[in-house]
């Protein structure tokens, strides 16, 4: 099954997929953002303020599922071996990274007007700054160590460290006395989020995720090439 993930049969498909991807991300985007900054209504007390609601919360779950994501590769290509998921891993991070200091630079902003501060010491704000420690100590992994069996166990390490965080991040306003409300989008009980608020955080949300896919795709056919031209059918 796994020789299917071979990188010269991967990239058969990833060199013509970012054209289409963008196509879809313009689309997406541009709804997404008509939805949410003329459609939907602003909050009776927030006032317009809440309107970077529709970027802050798409981009912690971003960095949330990408994250998840490569941990998962990560150990599966630890265990059986398969050196193109640590490829895979190595060019999702870039994206993750980024969306996680947006949605830390975003809760920033939005902290100011909500909470009367910029920053606080707030459980989820500190795991979410503690996330993006481990994905700059993943990246940094990548270009410290040349042995790519060293540095395929070093970043799983750090992976399985930092997926500990995703829980914590999750369940932080349950579990402590936290500035963050309790969530308002459930999937196994009824959410208390408006359809006229949820449906341009979906909207967001997709454009986003189509977005990391899309700098992955440029970035892991970029690695696919390198790998091409050193003359090497596979990793």
């Amino acid at each position: 099954m796994f020789k299917y993930f071979e990188p010269n049969k991967v990239f058969l498909i990833t060199s013509k997929a970012p054209k289409y991807v963008l196509l879809l991300f313009v689309i997406i985007i541009s709804i997404g953002l008509i939805e949410a900054l003329i459609l939907s209504p602003e909050d009776y007390k927030q006032g317009h303020a809440v309107r970077i609601m529709y970027v802050h919360v798409p981009a912690a779950w971003i960095t949330l599922g990408i994250f998840s994501s490569i941990t998962f590769l990560s150990v599966v290509g630890y265990i059986f071996k398969i050196k193109n998921f640590f490829l895979i891993s190595k060019s999702l991070a870039p994206s993750g990274l980024v969306f996680n200091i947006v949605a830390l630079v975003t809760g920033s902003i939005w902290g100011k007007p909500t909470w009367g501060t910029w920053w606080a010491w707030d459980a989820r704000i500190t795991s979410m700054l503690l996330l993006a420690i481990f994905y700059i100590l993943y990246l940094l992994a990548w270009r410290i160590y040349e042995d790519k069996n060293k540095v395929f166990k070093i970043t799983t390490i750090i992976t399985l460290l930092g997926i500990i965080n995703i829980p914590i991040i999750k369940y932080s306003v349950d579990w402590w006395n936290t500035l963050h409300q309790p969530a308002s989008i459930n999937v196994l009980s009824k959410s208390t989020i408006h359809i006229s608020m949820l449906f341009p955080l979906t909207m967001m949300t997709a454009a986003f995720a189509l977005f990391s896919l899309l700098i992955f795709l440029m970035k892991y056919n970029t690695e696919l090439i390198k790998i091409k031209n050193k003359g090497l059918d596979r990793l």
